[in-house]
């Protein structure tokens, strides 16, 4: 399922190339127009089509809106989404009914103790956002500072655009306390990482390493 713009068509387009690589083709296919929760068609299309899991691209809203109707019909394949979501927001919206969705995340699980760099990113959680809880959007800003203070350091102290993205391009790797992070001259991307995070029955997420991880608790 995608939503029907730009983004939702690039989401697919990188799901077909996973697909691809491991020699399978999707079962079927949804689309719903963007800004809307319009998803029934899709959902009835997917449906006929008997899909063991469906990979969500788009915002929570139509994400959750999907799920829900899907499971009030009995249509409960494996729900897979991505980061964009809003993972926080998603959980909120799907209440008790999101036990056992997956969403994947670009960065580490934030309470967990390796790399270092998450020690380090809840320390300046508790000094800096006293009350804040650790959490995968202010970790990815966190990360994101310290690589532009990483570079910067190396541009001396009159730094500029061109030194900076230069610092960038030129390093083989950039070492965050064990999160590491690889440019090129044709790749801003940083990290090819994901790290795979599932809803528990309580509400929360937590992260598993495969699918057969993954029973909800």
């Amino acid at each position: 399922l995608y939503q029907d713009d730009t983004f939702g068509r690039a989401g697919y387009r990188g799901v077909m190339r996973a697909l691809e690589r491991r020699g399978l083709k999707p079962a079927g296919t949804g689309v719903y127009p963007r800004n809307t929760t319009a998803v029934k068609t899709a959902l009835l299309d997917l449906r006929s089509a008997n899909p063991g899991a469906v990979v969500l691209v788009g915002a929570y809203r139509p994400v959750a809106a999907f799920i829900a109707w899907a499971r009030h019909i009995g249509f409960d394949p494996v729900f897979m989404t991505i980061s964009f979501v809003g993972s926080n927001a998603l959980r909120r919206e799907l209440g008790s009914g999101g036990a056992g969705v997956f969403v994947t995340q670009v960065v580490p699980f934030p309470t967990a103790d390796r790399p270092p760099v998450l020690k380090a990113y809840r320390r300046a959680l508790a000094r800096h956002a006293k009350g804040g809880q650790p959490g995968f959007v202010s970790l990815e800003g966190y990360l994101a500072g310290r690589l532009a203070i990483a570079a910067l350091r190396d541009c001396g102290p009159q730094p500029d655009r061109a030194c900076f993205l230069d610092r960038l391009r030129r390093k083989k790797e950039i070492d965050l306390d064990g999160f590491k992070l690889r440019f090129g001259a044709s790749d801003n991307q940083g990290s090819d990482s994901v790290f795979l995070t599932v809803i528990d029955r309580d509400g929360r997420y937590r992260p598993v390493e495969t699918l057969r991880d993954s029973a909800a608790q």
